[in-house]
């Protein structure tokens, strides 16, 4: 199965308010499920947030001079290389550009999640090893 076919699959569970969905073709099998940590804000409480969310993941909260790093994909979210490493980043570390913020897996994959933006860690929204969900927020930077 490809990245895209699995990107599909997500957007048909939102489309259609899917909590799982469990697909087998050509030998593979997937198994998608929103937790309930990974439910977004409801769309009416944010009508502008989806317009501007970026390809990057990276969008400008429109109430504050804040950043939100968004996940551009489905996966597990991890906060640190390894079990027992240091995380990425902490509330009050400087992040630039191109600084990686944590990693997602998807597929037996681990992603790289960058920052495409500068600021101050304000506020980390995900867990380690939570399941998070296309545009769910990670962090909050506060711009500098």
């Amino acid at each position: 199965m490809k990245y895209e076919d699995v990107r599909r699959y997500a957007e048909l569970m939102k489309e259609f308010g899917l909590t799982a969905l469990e697909v087998s073709d050509e030998g593979s099998s997937l198994r998608l499920e929103i937790g309930q940590k990974a439910v977004s804000a409801p769309a009416a409480a944010e009508p502008q947030a989806d317009a501007a969310v970026q390809d990057s993941g990276v969008k400008a909260a429109p109430e504050t001079d804040s950043i939100s790093i968004k996940s551009p994909m489905v996966g597990v979210f991890y906060r640190a290389p390894a079990e027992n490493a240091a995380p990425y980043v902490k509330v009050g570390d400087t992040v630039k550009k191109g600084t990686v913020i944590g990693l997602i897996e998807a597929m037996k994959l681990m992603n790289e999640i960058v920052s495409d933006s500068e600021g101050v860690v304000e506020s980390i929204l995900a867990e380690n090893g939570q399941t998070v969900d296309y545009g769910f927020e990670l962090i909050r930077l506060k711009k500098i």
